[in-house]
């Protein structure tokens, strides 16, 4: 079994050795920067770790790990673009170095490129594949359209919530996973419980991400903290609050969403304050617990050796306790 610095050296080593056509510059050289900018590399060795779970070869996860890693900086830069986001992993982001245009146009090749990786699987397990990866890539797209849909309501549910960061963030995780037991010939049933691991960890993830946001270390979470409550993102957080606050906490917080000229660091601190009022970071913090024993109850239940499940338990460990 390899250990996950292993499994995501291996992808970052696969990353740089992927070779790009010349002509037209314009059009690749794009995608060779961004996917040069790094990140953790996890979505992708979440395959290769599916595939060793189930004692596969992960040199025939390997092709389908890199189309992961492709399809989520993909949609990574076409999110830049609607976002207008500047800056991606401490850089320029495409449509800002080169123009919207050009981050369009490679952005689509990037997703025609993860499917020429993806197809490199067995004859036998192709169509299966293609399955679990074609409905992944819509539901993300069905999450990201869900997600630009919130910021033109004045209100949002948990439940609502809850299901955007599902198929924008969580599927995904499963989705690798899945398609690596598939690799590794897993049985039906022992894929599927696999999904299910990866769903509900994918959950615990993003809502671990809103928590950091607010309550992270900004040396340790790599990014501004409060950035959500700045920009009034319609997080747990924020929803939680608008449901549980009356009087003049909602007076107050209603405030501070609608004021259009604020000190950045006055309205964090004041939202943070409203929020700690309410035990909202607690409330948080057990409905993320929830879906990480969802996640781990469905683990339980893969029939493989124990011995083989060490590595996918210190990566759920990892992403619920981590600090960034």
């Amino acid at each position: 079994m390899h250990s996950i610095k292993e499994l995501q050296q291996i992808i970052d080593t696969a990353v740089k050795e992927i070779h790009y056509p010349t002509t037209p510059n314009e059009l690749y050289e794009p995608i060779a920067y961004l996917m040069a900018l790094g990140g953790k590399r996890l979505r992708p060795a979440l395959v290769l770790m599916a595939t060793d779970l189930f004692g596969g070869d992960i040199e025939d996860a390997k092709a389908p790990a890199l189309a992961i890693e492709m399809f989520h900086n993909f949609t990574l830069m076409h999110d830049d673009i609607m976002d207008n986001a500047p800056i991606r992993r401490g850089q320029p982001t495409v449509h800002e170095k080169w123009s919207n245009s050009v981050a369009i146009l490679s952005g689509d090749v990037m997703f025609v490129k993860a499917y020429r990786l993806m197809i490199q699987v067995k004859p036998e397990i192709l169509t299966a594949v293609l399955e679990v990866f074609n409905k992944t890539a819509i539901e993300v797209c069905e999450g990201q359209q869900i997600d630009m849909n919130f910021e033109l309501r004045k209100e949002v549910s948990i439940e609502e919530y809850l299901e955007m960061i599902r198929l924008k963030t969580a599927v995904l995780l499963g989705g690798a996973l899945k398609i690596g037991a598939l690799i590794g010939d897993a049985s039906a049933q022992n894929a599927n419980l696999l999904y299910q691991f990866g769903e509900n960890l994918g959950l615990a993830f993003q809502l671990q991400d809103d928590i950091l946001d607010v309550y992270g270390d900004p040396e340790k979470f790599g990014k501004q903290v409060g950035g959500d409550i700045m920009s009034n993102k319609k997080t747990f957080l924020l929803i939680k609050a608008l449901e549980l606050a009356q009087g003049d906490d909602l007076i107050n917080l209603t405030a501070w969403i609608n004021k259009k000229d604020f000190v950045p660091e006055e309205k964090v601190e004041a939202v943070k304050t409203l929020y700690n009022r309410l035990n909202i970071r607690t409330l948080s913090e057990e409905v993320m617990q929830q879906y990480a024993k969802l996640a781990l109850d469905a683990f339980e239940k893969i029939d493989t050796p124990i011995e083989n499940k060490k590595t996918l338990l210190s990566f759920a460990e990892m992403l619920v306790e981590r600090e960034n």
